[in-house]
């Protein structure tokens, strides 16, 4: 089969095409003819270095994957409540970026109805993600503030979308984005405000446009010292969902402001979490929020697509922070 590997460590070029064997399902697990896959920060991360594959798991990048399903044992398939030929987009380990994939039966989730494979492929890292810290960990509800750091990108532009339509518009969602433009586009896909953090404080911004009170909610893919500052435009009881460190991992935090206001900060990973704990919710996921997804209220947000032999520009493009939303790979 086709696929594209990490070469070697280093820059989108090190990305190459390549002929692997067809991977075999093991048990639990559906192999998947894949006709898209979805482009992460991780998968950057991985080319760089910097961050490993999980034991056991394809040396090839790609955590997000859409295509039809094409084996996989008899009572996998009936546990999924899938059989061979089913439209399907599913949350992987790695591997991804193939012709052919295996997913574990429980994180493949049948294509939401109207969608294309692209659009689909496009859903499962930043759909498992979100719910996953925003609501899950975080605990958003009507009424409160959510600050989304990086309200561009893939994640960015799920977590408004998500939050008005699971608070049913009954929240204040707040973005930061790198421009003017940026900041337009996330209102335009929902959001309340957008704060352009090369020329605005997002701290005295947030305290304004909450009337000083803070955000109760803030998903944090930054990190560094922005955590200090964060803690600063949080409401009392707010929490700090943190799920990357691209601004760096050591951070000040001022004690006595966490205890005063009852600051909660957690930190996750979702990659390495056991394939019950993602099964789990993939099932909420089903439940929830794939019907605001057919409803249309929830809907992909795709900035560009390429084909699978044009990974390194994918990934160049990625690089670059000039898309809004998600960068798509076709296989076919």
């Amino acid at each position: 089969m086709r696929a594209i590997e990490i070469s070697r460590f280093g820059p989108p070029e090190v990305l190459q095409g390549t002929e692997r064997p067809e991977p075999v399902p093991a048990a639990g697990e559906l192999l998947i003819a894949v006709q898209a896959s979805g482009i992460n920060r991780p998968d950057v991360l991985q080319r760089k270095g910097l961050y490993p594959m999980p034991p056991g798991v394809s040396d090839l990048p790609g955590l997000e994957i859409a295509g039809t399903v094409a084996g996989g044992a008899a009572a996998d398939l009936a546990d999924a409540g899938l059989k061979l030929g089913d439209p399907v987009c599913a949350l992987v380990a790695g591997g991804g970026y193939a012709e052919r994939c295996v997913a574990p039966a429980g994180q493949c989730l049948p294509v939401p109805q109207g969608l294309s494979m692209v659009e689909a492929a496009s859903l499962p890292e930043t759909f498992f993600t979100v719910w996953q810290n925003v609501f899950s960990i975080a605990r958003l509800q009507p009424g409160e503030t959510l600050l989304v750091q990086g309200g561009s990108s893939g994640i960015g532009v799920t977590a408004i979308q998500l939050a008005k339509a699971v608070c049913d518009g009954r929240c204040t969602v707040i973005v930061t984005a790198g421009s003017d433009d940026k900041c337009k586009a996330c209102v335009a896909l929902g959001a309340d405000h957008g704060i352009n953090y090369r020329t605005q404080d997002f701290v005295a911004e947030t305290k304004r446009l909450t009337g000083g009170k803070g955000a109760h909610v803030v998903l944090d893919m930054v990190g560094g010292d922005y955590i200090e500052r964060e803690l600063q435009c949080m409401a009392e009881d707010g929490r700090l969902a943190l799920i990357a460190v691209q601004g760096g991992t050591a951070a000040r935090i001022d004690a006595g402001l966490l205890l005063r206001k009852r600051l909660a900060i957690t930190g996750s990973t979702l990659r390495p979490r056991s394939v019950a704990y993602k099964t789990q919710l993939a099932r909420e996921l089903r439940e929830q929020v794939w019907p605001l997804i057919a409803a249309g209220r929830v809907k992909p947000v795709i900035h560009q697509v390429f084909a699978a032999e044009q990974a390194a520009e994918a990934h160049a493009l990625m690089e670059s922070s000039t898309h809004v939303g998600k960068i798509v790979l076709a296989w076919r």
